[in-house]
């Protein structure tokens, strides 16, 4: 039997960082393949005769939209199809390819977007923007017990904003002032409705080391962090064997413990840890404690100052990278004596964990710390500071690079057939600060039109 649950918000501190500049700019491989920019209204051909569902919907005729460039973001491949059309059929992708590789059936809508392009939604995995802010996650040092079921408010003014930028999917989770904030829940931007919005309950439990927590109640350091994390993750093994040993042998039936139960998605596989972690002692611990030792599904958030430097080990262990939103290292006096990190030069992170070999590596905003709209620019700043765009890795971490992480793959994260149809019309390349969001559909239904209003 599956168990699904939930977590709330808080937030951490970062680093600004500057917009997109100079000669460094992403996407200049396909520079010469993007079309000429266009703001005229999207054409729509509507179907002949009305559904009761609007096409591309469940229960709805099939939609077909067709661009100039489909960046289809699979993990594996060119991640792009030119003069493509898309055709989405109850709420999910039924075929991509180029126009004179699809047939279209007569029944279907077609939709134009002509020289702008389509991708699919993008992914946030370290947001804080899915609902209320009145949950306190920092009554203990470990709160694996806590949900956000009653802090989620869907569709909110800032969810309304990400899904204008084109982000469709959050994880909502709790903050990082404790080792164990709580547990987060994997959502949709655009959907109205808490039973629309959820992807998965829970999305993840969030752990915090040092960069935050050490604030807590009298202050402790990393070895301390390391101590309470260690304890906690066995204190849940435990408990998920006593299940394990009465589903497989029988005898008397463990009590349900709520502060336990996400150990056991945690054990079986069906939810990761989301770790709070950003300098290179903490991110080998998460690597030695969380993912050698007790063998857990684990990322890295945030990563930031010289976390990089443990980048191939990570990626060996297969720990991916969401990195940001300090995406960049400063030698500045303050943070080398906060964080011990002192770089020789202005560090790109993003860019130190693919110097290290790292090749699962995304992005994050902690928004409202910056912005949930704002995370296509995270990866401009990625790119300006070194971070590759030469085969689409910005794209792709914004998109399938965080579905894999998340465990959703198979669902998110790529316009590849099956999947659910989360479509983002834009303008260009979607970490170049110049592109905008036209429109976007979640689940084949179209919720944005800037063309109506103008969000972002």
């Amino acid at each position: 039997m599956k168990r699904f649950t939930f977590a709330a918000a808080t937030v951490s501190t970062l680093f600004a960082a500057s917009a997109l500049a100079g000669t460094n700019r992403p996407g200049d491989a396909m520079r010469a393949l993007q079309p000429t920019l266009s703001s005229e209204p999207l054409p729509i051909q509507r179907a002949a005769n009305e559904a009761v569902a609007p096409a591309g919907m469940v229960g709805g005729p099939g939609l077909a939209l067709m661009s100039a460039k489909i960046l289809t973001c699979e993990l594996d491949g060119p991640g792009y199809v030119n003069n493509g059309v898309l055709l989405v059929k109850d709420g999910l992708v039924e075929a991509v390819g180029r126009r004179s590789e699809i047939e279209i059936p007569g029944d279907y809508e077609i939709v134009d977007v002509g020289d702008r392009w389509l991708m699919p939604g993008m992914i946030d995995l370290h947001a804080h923007v899915g609902g209320t802010f009145d949950i306190n996650d920092m009554v203990y040092q470990a709160n694996p017990g806590v949900r956000a079921s009653t802090a989620v408010i869907p569709a909110n003014p800032q969810l309304r904003r990400s899904i204008a930028a084109g982000v469709t999917t959050v994880l909502f989770i709790p903050g990082s002032g404790t080792n164990v904030g709580g547990q987060g829940v994997l959502m949709k931007t655009g959907p109205k409705t808490y039973e629309e919005a959820v992807v998965r309950n829970p999305g993840s439990l969030k752990i915090a080391q040092w960069g935050n927590p050490e604030r807590w109640a009298i202050g402790v350091g990393k070895s301390h962090h390391g101590y309470i994390i260690r304890g906690t993750l066995a204190r849940g093994r435990s408990y998920w064997r006593s299940w394990k040993n009465f589903e497989s042998s029988g005898g008397p039936e463990p009590y349900v413990d709520p502060q336990w139960e996400v150990f056991r998605y945690l054990f079986d596989g069906d939810a990761q840890v989301s770790v709070h972690t950003q300098v290179h002692q903490v991110v080998m611990s998460t690597i030695d404690i969380i993912k050698r030792e007790m063998g857990l599904d684990v990322f890295i958030d945030h990563g930031t100052f010289d976390g990089w430097k443990a980048g191939g080990e990570a990626y060996a262990n297969g720990v991916n990278a969401i990195v940001g939103p300090r995406n960049v290292s400063m030698p500045e006096r303050g943070l080398i004596g906060w964080t011990g990190d002192n770089p020789e030069r202005v560090q790109g992170c993003a860019a130190g964990y693919w110097e290290m070999g790292h090749r699962m590596v995304g992005f994050n905003t902690d928004s409202p710390v910056i912005p949930q709209e704002e995370l296509p620019l995270q990866a401009a700043i990625a790119v300006r500071h070194g971070f590759p765009d030469d085969g689409l890795q910005t794209v792709r971490g914004l998109t399938i690079v965080p579905a894999t992480t998340i465990g959703m793959g198979d669902r998110l994260g790529s316009l590849e057939v099956g999947k659910d149809a989360d479509v983002v019309v834009i303008t260009g390349h979607p970490a170049d600060p110049r592109s905008a969001v036209d429109a976007v559909y979640v689940n084949g239904e179209r919720m944005y039109d800037a063309s109506e209003r103008r969000l972002w």
